[in-house]
């Protein structure tokens, strides 16, 4: 796994960019490159069936291109014959399309929103909650309820 280490003041809202010249005071060391779900998983929130939904949910929301772009697309053309008869890249596409919302309706009514906050746009639970107007610490439950939902779509044993 990738680690993009950077250093955070603590407050007492919780890690603070670093950037006047305040006296130092505690700290902590975060990866950015580590996504919310896997921060769970790590530290014993997540079980290895709730982390593989996820990441399967997230792989079919990237593979389907739905986040939005932000620039050119630089795929490569394909060229006749040189294809082993699988899946063309617009078929693959559209099957990861369809998979994701099975997924996503396969959650519930109520739990896709806490589901796509996190897992596929990253928010972390604090911030998906606020945004949800939920009250603190009621995200993990709703989302293990989904992820639960999930893996069973995805038929991970």
């Amino acid at each position: 796994m990738r680690q993009v280490l950077a250093e955070r003041e603590l407050t007492s809202e919780g890690p603070r960019r670093r950037g006047g010249t305040a006296p130092r005071r505690r700290s902590v060391t975060v990866n950015l490159a580590e996504s919310p779900l896997g921060w769970l998983h790590a530290r014993g929130h997540l079980d290895d069936r709730l982390f593989d939904a996820g990441e399967r949910l997230r792989a079919d929301y990237e593979r389907s291109q739905l986040a939005p772009s932000v620039t050119m697309r630089w795929d490569p053309v394909r060229i006749r014959g040189t294809g082993d008869g699988a899946l063309t890249p617009t078929e693959r596409q559209v099957a990861a399309r369809r998979r994701f919302d099975g997924a996503i309706a396969a959650a519930g009514k109520g739990l896709e929103d806490i589901l796509w906050r996190v897992v596929c746009a990253c928010e972390t639970l604090p911030a998906a909650e606020k945004a949800l107007e939920w009250p603190a610490r009621s995200g993990k439950l709703v989302l293990k309820l989904a992820l639960d939902r999930v893996a069973d779509f995805y038929r991970i044993g």
